[in-house]
């Protein structure tokens, strides 16, 4: 039991650096003026999901769930 819960902090500890390396990778979302002229309605604002900024956004979820999940399973008492 002691081998999987070694196993369990290292994976945590990797989705730890993964979700911090993701957070730093991503634009600001301060959108300046190009709020007031409505340009977030563009191709890029459309498309956003097939966009490198989505799959960072959909990694970041993913990776934020596995941590909270991992977080619940290493508190528990084995």
């Amino acid at each position: 039991m002691e081998a999987l819960r070694v196993i369990v902090t290292v994976l945590y500890v990797l989705i730890c650096i993964a979700l911090t390396i993701v957070v730093i990778m991503q634009e600001g979302k301060s959108a300046g003026l190009g709020a007031i002229s409505g340009a977030a309605e563009t191709y890029w604002g459309k498309n956003k999901g097939r966009s490198i900024e989505g799959k960072l956004e959909f990694a970041t979820k993913i990776l934020a769930v596995l941590f909270i999940v991992i977080s619940l399973v290493l508190n528990m008492k084995w």
